[in-house]
């Protein structure tokens, strides 16, 4: 159920969008117009339209849903909202305030909050997006499994992306063909290599495969006794994320954890 707001995205939203960014190709311009919706406007409409953000079973106490710990007060919506005068307010000369003000000021509040969404998805992570499926579409050149795949760098926002690359790219375990990708390589700021396991989607700590049990907490030597792999510098005590000094070194790490399946 759409508010005022989001009416208003879905028919004026993809025009918006091409005004501050011209060069945007027909296909990315989908992909930023449906984040938008998903990362900005959707809780809008949900407020407006007066969605419950948690639903669940009835209490005892007739309640329902899931009970909330705390409440955020600096919302978008809820900062407009304080710009509504209070049912009391007026001004020094005892005049109540300038509605069409007030509004003027909330709209350039939400024009603002809107570009601010705006202009990290299609600056970073539209490039991001790409290299994450180029990453994706070259994974075979890293290992012939296609379940690993590697950056050149760290610091790229990959997650999010793989998920949604996975679905279009038809990747599933069903199918041996096209397997769900379970380590990710890259450098880090020190130039080390990291093999990080992929996390189930929807999980924040639930790998899709962990590096084996006997190195996790291991370090350096140690490490490299244990796994029979040169260059091991750590393994996490949880098994989602270790290094190596070497791109060669991170990947057999990934490919022994690939062969304890």
């Amino acid at each position: 159920e759409l508010s005022a707001s989001g009416l208003v995205y879905r028919h004026y939203g993809r025009e918006v969008i091409r005004n501050n960014y011209p060069g945007l190709s027909d296909d990315d311009l989908e992909i930023v117009y449906t984040k938008m919706y998903d990362k900005f406007l959707e809780s809008i409409d949900a407020i407006d339209t007066g969605v419950e953000m948690v639903t669940g079973p009835k209490h005892a106490d007739g309640t329902t849903g899931a009970k909330l710990v705390y409440q955020d007060a600096t919302g978008l919506s809820i900062r407009v909202g304080r710009l509504n005068p209070r049912w009391n307010e007026l001004n020094d000369d005892n005049t109540p305030p300038d509605i069409t003000k007030r509004f003027e000021r909330a709209s350039a509040l939400c024009g603002d909050e809107f570009m601010n969404f705006l202009i990290p998805l299609v600056e970073s992570e539209l490039p991001a997006r790409a290299l994450v499926e180029q990453a994706v579409l070259n994974r075979r050149q890293v290992d012939p499994s296609g379940e690993i795949m590697m950056f050149p760098s760290g610091g790229l926002p990959w997650r999010r992306h793989l998920y949604d690359l996975e679905k279009e790219h038809h990747l599933d375990d069903e199918d041996a063909d096209k397997p769900l990708v379970k380590f990710v390589l890259y450098t880090d700021q020190a130039g080390m290599w990291r093999v990080q396991a992929v996390t189930v989607e929807g999980q924040a700590f639930e790998n899709r495969l962990s590096l084996p049990l006997e190195w996790r907490g291991v370090r350096d030597g140690d490490l490299t006794k244990v796994s029979g792999i040169d260059g091991c510098t750590f393994c996490h005590a949880n098994g989602f994320i270790g290094g190596n000094q070497t791109f060669e070194g991170a990947l057999e790490m990934a490919r022994i954890a690939l062969s304890r399946k």
